[in-house]
């Protein structure tokens, strides 16, 4: 998996911090284990479930990176990363979840 690192330089020291990605995020809520490259299993299916709380955690932490214009893409965001995982939320696929949260059926808290 790649990951994005920012590099910090202050008086010709340099120092490096991880910013996690959406994915490696889901699958950390997911309690599942990450797929090593060199050994154990292969083609790792993450089929959990995550609760509509754990993405909206998920969305507060990525809001900065974010494209979206208000906090409810930014979590529609993070379902379609659910959806590419192949994981479900609410025990419904992503897509779903997004439809109700178009359709009024689920209310994401307003960010600033």
């Amino acid at each position: 998996m790649k990951v994005t690192v920012k590099l910090i330089i202050q008086n010709r020291q340099a120092a490096v911090e991880l910013v996690p990605s959406a994915s490696s995020m889901v699958i950390r809520e997911l309690k599942e284990p990450v797929r090593d490259r060199k050994k154990g299993p292969k083609n790792v299916k993450h089929n959990g479930n995550l609760t509509i709380d754990q993405v909206i955690e998920i969305a507060k932490v990525m809001r900065p990176r974010s494209m979206a214009r208000d906090f409810a893409g930014t979590v529609k965001e993070i379902l379609g990363t659910c959806h590419s995982v192949g994981c479900t939320v609410n025990d419904m696929a992503p897509r779903e979840v997004c439809k109700k949260i178009d359709a009024g059926e689920i209310d994401i808290p307003k960010l600033k």
